[in-house]
């Protein structure tokens, strides 16, 4: 694997980890009545912590959860507790007004006091573990052993490739403004509730694979990996 191919499995991977995508409707949750500069400030901060919260596991990789003497099973595990947590959170009906910030349309020229107060409160459980979740870490972590094969060229182009996944989650919060619009309060809803329940899943996902890693052969295979690559 040469350092191009690196950066772009990085990217790709980093991209449908982070899912920017499917956040957009937590996001527009977290700031409506927001102005598009305060919607813009926030955007801005977040993607900017995630760059440099997956920048800082990407050159540290298994020695800071080393030092705490934390496993990566553990880890997994704590991670899907917390976005189960999230999941059960989002199905509920008064899930997306948790989020709102009722000073928004009130402080319409304080853009720094208001991305400063939404990313406080979007820190977590947003950011981590939604954005950046084990399944993220832990392709960060294979991915910086990788750059280390190849060189300086491969710490490069992974570092490029995490600037990258944040600029495009950057831009696709930008769109919050026009799609929510589109979707309306109800279209809205629904779509959280529907990712509530998928987080969930996947949350239970999470805490399989990490009592498998921890407990070999108490856990059938066919459910930590239910759809194998090459698989029929």
């Amino acid at each position: 694997m040469d350092a191009v191919d690196l950066g772009v499995n990085l990217f790709v991977a980093l991209f449908a980890l982070v899912d920017p995508i499917g956040n957009i409707p937590i996001f527009a949750a977290a700031t409506a009545g927001a102005s598009t500069r305060q919607r813009l400030s926030v955007a801005a901060l977040i993607c900017v912590f995630v760059a440099a919260f997956l920048a800082f596991f990407f050159f540290t990789g298994l020695s800071l959860l080393q030092f705490f003497g934390i496993s990566l099973a553990a880890f997994r595990i704590a991670g899907g507790i917390l976005l189960l947590l999230l999941g059960l959170d989002m199905t509920r009906e008064d899930f997306l007004k948790s989020f709102t910030d009722s000073d928004a349309a009130h402080d319409a020229m304080d853009v720094r006091g208001y991305a400063r107060r939404r990313f406080q409160r979007l820190v977590v459980p947003f950011a981590i573990p939604l954005m950046i979740g084990p399944g993220a870490i832990s392709t960060i972590i294979i991915q910086a052993g990788e750059a280390e094969k190849v060189g300086p060229a491969g710490t490069a182009a992974g570092v490029i490739a995490i600037a990258a996944a944040a600029a495009v989650s950057f831009l696709c919060f930008a769109l919050t403004g026009p799609i929510s619009r589109i979707l309306g309060d109800v279209g809205m809803s629904i779509i959280v509730r529907v990712l509530g329940l998928i987080l969930c899943a996947l949350a239970i996902q999470f805490i399989l694979i990490g009592l498998s890693e921890a407990l070999p052969g108490m856990i059938s295979s066919g459910v930590t990996t239910p759809y194998p690559q090459g698989g029929h």
